[in-house]
């Protein structure tokens, strides 16, 4: 596989086509000491209409300033923006954001923080009510409009930020790293929510700007990636993604397609041809992913509602049977999923062949095939393996934390080693002495 690497400055459609545009710009702050720091230099970005834009670089490179810049929060030292063609100045009109940290109002109510995003619009209350109520669903969060933002999750509150970004019905929605601040399955189910919402062209959205720092995020959601340099922020290269919707994060196109932008991110120098791999996909080391926190229970009790339902489920109707936060509900669907036991074909939840036989197995059938399913699933072997090197066959608590630590370190180690724990000593692949905090190999008996 290879990847089309774009000349960064020639962005394609007219001005008069482009929702936002930012030529040759630079900023410089000064700094106490009397110097100058140069944030961006040069930089030249269009987004077009109908198209999902990812910036991605490390920090200190400027995605942020950049992505102000375009939206008319922070004026550039030198450079133009233009909005439909036409300079900008001021706010841009047809763009909203979503800030990393929710950025709510905790004094006013979920309804109150999302009316703020209709601010000047000239509607009555009840036309907002009417606005609101409807855009709170799409985000699912029907029924919530009353809470405080104390009283909701992480994802709940980003959810709210959404909603507020949305409800003006933006042409242009800017997300500045929007995720960073959720744990990876609540993110997971948010980077699928936007993308539903931006897809279904219900909403009025036509291009969406997402800041990140994380390359599968960028590859997941993008139709192009912006790839940035530091210490001046400018851009290294435009990467066009023609990977094919719904993209599967464990599937062999998508992580070909992460180690090409990883190529091009830690490269010297960019390279006149496209990036060849640099070493063939089954030799790349085994890559190890989180499991969610949840019971192998919570995974049984939905694959019961599944069953009782025909095998499958809308997937928001069955988050509306299970009254559940939706982030709570895909959480558990995705522990289903890497279990082979759930799959969900656009908008459905079904169970797989191999999800009804467990349901109609004995208990000791039933772990032996989950037993079978774990050791599948790379953060599985990884402890297994190291119990068989381990003297004894045994390991402290804390060495098995600091591995998963060492592979995952953007994960909560403790929970996701917990979990690890939780589902292994049911189906019997371990021990556990919970006295001693200790792991141990499976006695025979």
């Amino acid at each position: 596989m290879t990847i089309k690497i774009i000349e960064p400055f020639s962005e394609t459609g007219s001005r008069a086509d482009l929702i936002a545009e930012a030529r040759n710009i630079s900023k410089t702050y000064a700094e106490e000491s009397g110097g100058a720091r140069m944030a961006l230099q040069d930089v030249s970005l269009a987004i077009s209409p109908n198209e999902v834009v990812c910036i991605l670089g490390p920090s200190g490179c400027g995605k942020s300033t950049l992505l102000r810049i375009l939206v008319g929060l922070i004026q550039p030292s030198a450079g133009t923006v233009f909005s439909h063609g036409r300079q900008l100045h001021g706010i841009h009109p047809g763009a909203s954001l979503v800030f990393q940290n929710f950025a709510l109002f905790p004094w006013l109510t979920v309804e109150d923080n999302v009316r703020v995003g209709l601010h000047g619009r000239g509607l009555s209350r009840s036309e907002e009510s009417d606005l609101i109520a409807t855009t709170l669903e799409k985000v699912g969060l029907g029924g919530v409009d009353r809470a405080f933002p104390k009283e909701l999750s992480g994802g709940m509150k980003q959810r709210v930020g959404l909603a507020r970004a949305l409800v003006g019905k933006p042409e242009l929605l800017c997300l500045d790293e929007p995720f960073s601040a959720l744990d990876v399955m609540t993110a997971e189910a948010l980077r699928s929510e936007v993308y539903r919402l931006w897809s279904e062209g219900k909403s009025g959205l036509s291009s969406v700007l997402l800041i990140t720092h994380l390359i599968e995020e960028a590859v997941f959601l993008s139709d192009r990636i912006v790839i940035m340099d530091a210490n001046p922020g400018r851009v290294r290269a435009v990467v066009s993604n023609d990977l094919g919707h719904p993209r599967e994060y464990r599937s062999r196109e998508f992580q070909d397609f992460v180690d090409h932008i990883h190529d091009i991110l830690t490269a010297v120098h960019l390279p006149d041809v496209p990036v060849e791999p640099r070493i063939p996909h089954a030799a790349v080391a085994e890559r190890i992913t989180p499991i969610p926190a949840v019971t192998l229970g919570q995974i049984t009790g939905m694959m019961e509602i599944l069953h009782d339902h025909g095998d499958e489920m809308d997937l928001f109707d069955l988050n509306e049977f299970v009254s559940n936060e939706l982030g709570q509900t895909l959480t558990v669907v995705k522990g289903g999923e890497l279990l082979g036991l759930i799959e969900t074909p656009g908008d459905l939840v079904k169970l797989t062949p191999e999800g009804k036989h467990f349901l109609q197995a004995s208990v000791a059938e039933r772990n032996d095939l989950l037993a079978s399913r774990m050791k599948g699933l790379g953060i599985f072997r990884m402890v297994l393996q190291m119990l068989d090197s381990a003297p004894e066959g045994s390991l402290e608590d804390e060495e098995v934390v600091a591995a998963v630590a060492a592979h995952l370190p953007r994960e909560p180690a403790k929970q996701l080693s917990d979990t690890v724990c939780d589902w292994g000593r049911t189906v019997e692949l371990f021990d556990y002495d919970a006295v001693r905090e200790v792991w141990s190999k499976k006695t025979l008996e």
